[in-house]
């Protein structure tokens, strides 16, 4: 929960409560590693400026560089391609060919951008589990007015082997930080996303 409650603090681009909440995160023995693949997944989810702002105060709180993680060696492109494909099918699950005529239909580098560099190379990075990720980006969209992508990602969730209550309580553990009237809007579009989950979940059995 420590490592949500930063996902939402970068979100919301207040550095003063994410020096805060990235210092209770490692009183709470939340390791670094997954704060930093927390915080390159934010690149993603709320844009460069804020993410690198987020970095700033990490490297504060943790000190400098020690372990990079996997590298990006760009002659790696075609793995990050399988890996895009897995991770965003992970994710999507039925709706992933959906997603895909989508991104076309907008334009057609997107497709490429999302499963290969979004994807392959960030998502899909070892050291946070694809249900951890998938928890700290909805807590991320959940701060924004994006409610398709929110939608998407609250399915996403379940995808990645959440439960419907773990989703319960990541929604109520955000609700100081959204406020009322946006917490309202974002459980009722849970609400939608548990119904239809509930419902298909009686079909197949």
């Amino acid at each position: 929960m420590a490592l949500l409650r930063v996902a939402v603090a970068t979100a919301r681009a207040d550095e003063g409560q994410l020096g805060d909440r990235m210092r209770a995160a490692r009183g709470a023995g939340v390791p670094d590693a997954w704060m930093e693949e927390l915080l390159l997944q934010s690149l993603l989810n709320v844009g460069y400026p804020r993410t690198l702002a987020a970095w700033a105060v990490w490297r504060e709180v943790s000190g400098p560089v020690r372990e990079p993680g996997e590298p990006l060696d760009h002659r790696e492109w075609e793995r990050w391609g399988r890996r895009g494909q897995e991770t965003c099918g992970a994710v999507y699950g039925r709706t992933l060919h959906k997603l895909l005529v989508h991104l076309r239909s907008l334009h057609p580098a997107l497709e490429p951008l999302v499963l290969l560099d979004a994807y392959g190379k960030i998502l899909g990075r070892p050291g946070l589990d694809a249900r951890r990720r998938e928890l700290c980006t909805l807590a991320a969209i959940a701060s924004l007015d994006t409610p398709r992508q929110l939608h998407a990602h609250l399915r996403g969730a379940l995808n990645t082997g959440a439960t419907r209550e773990e989703v319960d309580t990541v929604l109520a553990l955000l609700e100081p930080d959204l406020g009322p009237d946006r917490a309202l809007k974002v459980w009722a579009l849970w609400a939608d996303v548990r119904e239809r989950d509930t419902g298909n979940e009686k079909r197949e059995t």
